[in-house]
């Protein structure tokens, strides 16, 4: 069988880079195929998609050698446009591909685009609406979504023609846990299926690596491993720690084998090992989360004051009283919102896509004003937003900020690079450096899905950096549907649904024992411990005691 997409010693560099993005690269992917990319930020995955698809070198610019065929296609000879009727296509920023006012029209164009009629179209659109479940949004303008809307929307779009291949560069960045098993599941479908060939891009590989055939793993643009994900473990395990999923630490750090690809076979193998033990019911919670809610003020909108000191003499460093978000003739975003934090305290934000994390962050920093309701900050809101290249301006990393802010975001070897070519973790580092400032600290430091385009590593490193400045003084929140990202940045988590706080504790209480918003270790072990990480389930496992969990 003739491959789909073929990569014979291909080679890139991008414009004024020194190393190579890409470096003597050589793969074949059959039809049928669903292949992982794993490699640690700016190793050169989205480039090799970037490549698969022809935007590397057509609109990239830069040095290329080698070749590229694409269902036969020499990349070199055909643009994207052309190679766009072959592969459907998916990458890091997907609020930069959607071009049409609302979702219908962008779903719609995808498929008038191929010369479909307008029966097929309005199949096509419906079809794959209701495969993605974003048929309510049909009728909604594109830039009122949430950033997960937006990336299911943009992942449809690349859908709806049914291409033979998908390229997809972090497909589940940006959405909640049940989406984006959901989003999982259709592609396996499709793979499965229709023989959909799917090249896919993801740091958190606990989320598809039981699904996939095979892992191709790269390191500073050379292909590293290639083999499957029982084998590609082993290897990370070895050469790339970094990369190991949760469960294979876990298992790794306590010393058990074989090393699991996935929570079913993990629990599978605890059981055969007498280690787990199912008590065939839902675990008590040990102590029930609160869920702070107060009456509802109108004044007139948003007044901001110096936040009072708390009642047992530790500063409030915010206060949310009733905060209501509104839309004239559309639903209301925030519902009556009741929050607090102390200086100091560090929290993770979390919900569903457009349960209204985005919006309270946006009325924390002043973005957005409450239709109801008061906001008292004890001083300035440092806000960083889901896509960090809204804050570049300048053609230079150096001229972004200051040399001291780069090298302690350890971005001053990348100085003379333009911002716009970082990878997506280096990307968030300079953003963020950009929005602390470089003078008075701010009171609160908000991000909105700050890991997107992030490594472990760098999120590991990110998560030491925001409790670094919470043991300042500064309150930290962060929006996230990461659990293992929560799990290490925050000691708090609250819980949003349909604009309201439906739930607030403790880390440890909201992300052990459930099914979603919960940890790979915490369903591994079935909530057994309180065990959020693998280091802390480790513990538990190396004592050889039976740990009974929620079957």
């Amino acid at each position: 069988m003739n491959p789909i997409l073929s990569f014979e010693n291909v080679s890139y560099h991008y414009p004024g880079a020194e190393r190579p993005a890409l470096d003597g690269v050589s793969l074949e992917l059959h039809p049928g195929e669903l292949c992982l990319l794993a490699s640690l930020s700016g190793h050169g995955k989205s480039t090799l998609l970037r490549a698969a698809s022809g935007l590397v070198p057509h609109f990239y610019g830069g040095r290329f050698a080698g070749t590229v065929r694409l269902g036969g296609l020499d990349t070199r000879e055909h643009g994207p446009a052309r190679l766009g009727a072959i592969a459907g296509a998916l990458f890091q920023d997907p609020e930069t591909q959607l071009v049409t006012s609302s979702v219908r029209a962008e779903l719609s164009l995808s498929l008038e685009s191929r010369g479909h009629g307008p029966t097929a179209v309005a199949r096509g659109v419906e079809e794959v609406a209701l495969a993605l479940g974003i048929d309510a949004l049909l009728s909604r303008s594109v830039h009122e979504l949430s950033g997960g809307e937006q990336q299911r929307v943009a992942l449809a779009a690349a859908l709806a023609g049914g291409p033979s291949v998908l390229l997809l560069d972090e497909p589940t960045s940006q959405l909640d846990p049940v989406a984006g098993d959901e989003l999982i599941g259709l592609l396996r479908r499709l793979n499965q299926e229709w023989e959909t060939t799917i090249l896919l891009a993801e740091h958190r590989l606990e989320r598809c690596l039981s699904v996939a055939d095979r892992v191709i793993a790269l390191d500073r643009g050379r292909i590293a491993h290639d083999g499957d994900p029982a084998s590609f473990l082993d290897w990370a395990g070895e050469a790339a720690p970094d990369l190991q999923t949760p469960g294979a630490k876990l298992f790794a750090l306590s010393g058990l084998r074989p090393l699991p690809v996935g929570v079913r076979q993990a629990r599978a193998s605890l059981r055969e090992q007498g280690l787990l033990i199912s008590s065939g019911g839902v675990p008590a919670a040990d102590g029930e989360a609160s869920s702070p809610r107060g009456s509802t003020r109108r004044l007139g909108g948003a007044h901001r004051a110096a936040a009072a000191t708390g009642s047992r003499g530790s500063a409030e460093a915010l206060r949310m009283r009733g905060v209501w978000h509104e839309i004239r003739d559309g639903p209301a975003i925030l519902r009556g919102v009741e929050l607090r934090m102390k200086a100091g305290e560090s929290v993770a934000l979390m919900g569903r896509n457009g349960a209204g994390k985005s919006t309270l962050l946006r009325h924390l920093a002043g973005l957005l004003e409450p239709s109801r309701g008061r906001i008292e900050c004890a001083g300035r809101v440092a806000l960083l937003l889901q896509n960090p290249g809204d804050y570049f301006v300048h053609e230079r990393v150096s001229d972004e900020t200051s040399p001291q802010a780069l090298a302690a975001a350890g971005l001053a070897p990348l100085a003379a690079r333009n911002p716009r070519d970082l990878s997506g973790g280096e990307r968030q580092r300079l953003a963020l450096a950009i929005v602390a400032g470089d003078g008075e600290a701010p009171a609160v430091l908000a991000l909105d899905e700050p890991t997107r385009g992030m490594d472990r590593a760098a999120k590991r490193e990110l998560a030491g950096i925001l409790r670094a400045r919470a043991g300042t003084g500064q309150a930290v929140i962060v929006a996230t549907h990461d659990p293992e990202f929560a799990a290490a940045c925050a000691d708090r988590a609250v819980l949003m649904a349909d604009g309201r706080v439906i739930a607030d504790g403790s880390a440890s209480e909201l992300l052990a024992g459930g099914w979603y918003f919960a940890t790979e270790t915490s369903r591994i072990l079935g909530g057994a411990g309180g065990a959020l990480l693998p280091e802390q389930g480790a513990e538990l496992l190396r004592r050889g005691v039976a740990l009974e969990a929620v079957a």
